[in-house]
C-alpha cells in the first residue's frame, strides 16, 4: 500500500473534514508523562477532524433552553465522537494490515483522576501536524473553522512525514475566548510548549462547572469559548 496516498484520501473515504500527520519525537517527554511508556513508543500520529454543525454552536448562548443544550450534546459531541471513533478504528484496522501498527485514541475518554486529561492530546497531534495552533482556550484552531473541530487520532509506526509547517499562534490580543467564560477557567496567556496547561488553563474549575451540571440533572453543556472565536464565527455565510 502506498501509505501517502492513503493518506490524501482519507477525507473522501471516510467522510472527514481534516487530515494530518505528524512526527512526534519533539513531544515524547510530554507524550510519555501524559500516557506512559506504550503511547510514547509511536513515532508518528495520524489526525482526523469533523468540522462541528454552525447551526448547532451558533444556538450556545441560548443554552438555557433544553433544546439547545441537548441538540449541541448529542449532534455535535456524542454523534460527532462516535464518527470519529469509527473511522480511528477503521483507519488503524488497515494500516495494521499493510504491516504497520497502529493505535486508535478515542475521542473523547478522559479518565476521572486528577489531571483531567486523556491518554494522548489530539490537539497536540492536530497542532504538530500544522491543522491549527493551540489558542487561549486551550483548543485546537484552525484557521479556516476555528475551534468548531473534534479530532480523532491514530498513532502508528508506519514512515509518514509532518503534512504541513507548524502554524503560529495568531490570537494576537483577542481575549474574547477569555472573557465569555462562566467561571473564568482561562488566564489569557498564549500557548507555549514547555509550559504545564495549568499556567494556561485551570482545568479543575472547568470540571466542577460540568459536574455541577451532573449533580443537577442537566445536560452537560457550555462551549462557549468554541462559539466565540472570531475564527469559527468567520466563516459564517451572510444568513448566520
Amino acid at each position: 500500500m502506498d501509505i501517502a496516498s492513503f493518506i490524501e484520501s482519507i477525507p473522501e473515504t471516510f467522510n472527514v473534514n481534516y487530515v494530518g500527520t505528524a512526527k512526534l519525537e519533539s513531544a515524547h517527554d510530554f507524550i510519555r508523562d501524559q500516557g506512559g511508556e506504550f503511547i510514547a513508543r509511536f513515532p508518528c500520529s495520524i489526525s482526523i477532524g469533523i468540522v462541528l454543525p454552525n447551526a448547532i454552536v451558533d444556538l450556545l448562548p441560548n443554552q438555557s433552553d433544553m433544546g439547545v443544550r441537548i441538540s449541541y450534546n448529542h449532534h455535535a459531541y456524542n454523534i460527532v465522537n462516535q464518527r470519529l471513533d469509527l473511522a480511528t478504528s477503521q483507519i488503524a484496522g488497515i494500516i495494521q494490515d499493510a504491516g504497520y501498527l497502529a493505535y486508535p485514541i478515542p475521542a473523547s475518554r478522559a479518565p476521572r483522576d486528577e489531571r483531567l486529561c486523556g491518554l494522548f492530546s489530539h490537539k497536540l497531534a492536530a497542532h504538530l501536524s500544522g491543522l491549527g495552533w493551540i489558542g487561549k482556550s486551550c483548543l485546537l484552531v484552525t484557521p479556516d473553522h476555528g475551534p468548531r473541530v473534534r479530532w480523532g487520532t491514530i498513532l502508528t509506526d508506519a514512515p509518514l512525514k509532518p503534512s504541513r509547517e507548524l502554524l503560529e499562534d495568531r490570537c494576537g490580543d483577542c481575549t474574547q475566548c477569555v472573557d465569555i467564560c462562566p467561571v473564568h477557567a482561562f488566564t489569557g496567556k498564549h500557548f507555549i510548549p514547555e509550559e504545564p496547561r495549568g499556567v494556561r488553563y485551570r482545568a479543575d474549575v472547568c470540571d466542577r462547572y460540568f459536574q455541577s451540571m451532573v449533580d443537577k440533572g442537566d445536560v452537560r453543556v457550555c462551549g462557549l469559548c468554541l462559539y466565540v472565536c472570531p475564527y469559527g464565527r468567520s466563516n459564517q455565510k451572510d444568513e448566520y
